[in-house]
């Protein structure tokens, strides 16, 4: 599928991170974010993208700017037009572990080191630095200034909401497929009422305060 480039000012700008890493002799430039840091519940998602030198994607921005058919849309765009991409998951478990700080960079580091190729450099949505051995450089909000950041973030969301919706298959009186783990009011009234599932994150708050509730072997109601 052939992506035209986008010459307006807004999407132009998009590019001005990578055009600098280039300009500094830096020749494969990966984007790398995560999504899942907020929920109750499911693991936090990672995605490193390599995109070709100068190309924009006309609509591409922070997912969380987008609409889930907006996502679904540019997942298969930036899949069919990236030089090189990699997705990686940290469970809840792992959370629960080391903390979602560290589970978060964690899976943020192993999606930069399954990239097919070696990036040279590489831009973070955030302020916190990765431990990988390739150039790095921080940018706050860069899901919204970087277009290889964003193509990450998408990439990310979308993969994390589909094992959110296969969660709902199997655990469905939580409602998943609708808060992908959020904390909404439904979902904590849900495990108020339930007690926590095997993906649920037991140190956070909102969650570890239900521990005691009591397993049931009855089938809980559907959402």
């Amino acid at each position: 599928m052939g992506i035209p480039y986008d010459r307006t000012k807004r999407w132009g700008a998009m590019l001005n991170f990578e055009r600098t890493a280039e300009s500094n002799g830096y020749q494969c430039i990966a984007g790398v974010d995560e999504a899942g840091r907020g929920p109750l519940a499911g693991p936090v998602v990672a995605a490193a993208v390599v995109l070709p030198a100068g190309l924009s994607i006309p609509g591409l921005d922070d997912s969380k700017k987008l609409t889930p058919s907006q996502r679904e849309r540019l997942y298969s765009v930036i899949l069919d037009v990236c030089r090189a991409h990699a997705i990686t998951v940290v469970t809840a478990a792992t959370i629960d572990a080391i903390n979602i700080l560290q589970a978060a960079r964690l899976a943020m580091k192993q999606a930069v080191e399954q990239l097919a190729l070696q990036a040279d450099f590489v831009l973070i949505d955030g302020n916190q630095p990765i431990d990988i051995t390739a150039g790095q450089q921080t940018i706050i909000g860069g899901d919204g200034k970087s277009l290889s950041i964003a193509a990450a973030s998408v990439l990310a969301k979308v993969h994390r909401d589909r094992l959110m919706d296969a969660y709902h298959a199997e655990y469905p009186h939580y409602g998943f497929d609708r808060h992908k783990g959020y904390g909404t009011r439904f979902h904590r009234d849900r495990i108020r009422e339930w007690g926590p599932c095997p993906i649920h994150r037991q140190t956070f708050k909102g969650v570890k305060e239900h521990l005691h509730v009591p397993a049931t072997a009855d089938t809980p109601p559907s959402a």
